[in-house]
């Protein structure tokens, strides 16, 4: 762990520092502007489930508020027109969020623990597993919660912290937030910068 620590703390010595914080502060303005910006993030993550960040943002800032006006044959369409993977099953998946919205608006303004937002949005969003209701949740200004994508398993194991898993089951995703709160802590970094800072070390970008 001490090598990892190393260099993440010599990036918070770099430019790209900034650029991490400005990220964070961006992430934290998205509830201030509505329900409707925070379920276009939503769809934003349930594109992202095996399929790249970059492409996902290309399509989302395209499809922009169709995500909450267009059918789901129309979201298939548009998905399809935008060379996007899984046109079907995610317009399906986000036709059916729409239900969802005034729940998870409730869920999201609540008193529950971070965690428990997580579990809600997991048992009740469909296509959002535990990385990507993380995802969602940092990108709107949640910070204590872990994104475990391949990304930050192989930097993990490289790092000799983990031994790569067979899956990433419930409690084998606990249980390497764990760690990385553990690596938090020693870098005074929140989870959600922490994941910034771990995504620039394994691909030179940040983005989202």
């Amino acid at each position: 762990m001490e090598n990892l620590i190393k260099s993440i703390e010599t990036l918070k010595k770099r430019e790209i520092s900034t650029f991490i914080s400005e990220r964070i502060t961006q992430f934290s303005s998205i509830p201030r502007l509505g329900i409707k910006e925070i379920f276009k993030e939503l769809c934003f993550c349930i594109m992202t489930a095996n399929c790249g960040a970059k492409k996902c943002i290309e399509v989302q800032e395209k499809i922009d508020d169709g995500f909450l006006t267009y059918s789901k044959d129309e979201l298939k369409k548009k998905f399809k027109e935008y060379g996007y993977r899984f046109p079907n099953i995610r317009a399906e998946y986000i036709d059916d969020a729409k239900s969802n919205i005034p729940e998870l608006k409730r869920v999201l303004n609540s008193n529950l623990e971070e965690t428990d937002k997580r579990d809600w949005i997991v048992k009740n969003i469909k296509g959002l597993g535990y990385k990507e209701a993380s995802h969602f949740l940092r990108n709107i200004g949640f910070r204590n919660l872990a994104i475990i994508d391949f990304h930050i398993i192989d930097l993990l194991v490289k790092s000799n912290i983990i031994e790569k898993p067979k899956s990433l089951t419930r409690n084998k995703y606990l249980e390497i937030e764990s760690i990385l709160k553990q690596l938090g802590t020693e870098l005074n970094l929140d989870l959600g910068t922490l994941d910034l800072y771990m995504w620039y070390l394994e691909t030179k970008e940040v983005l989202k």
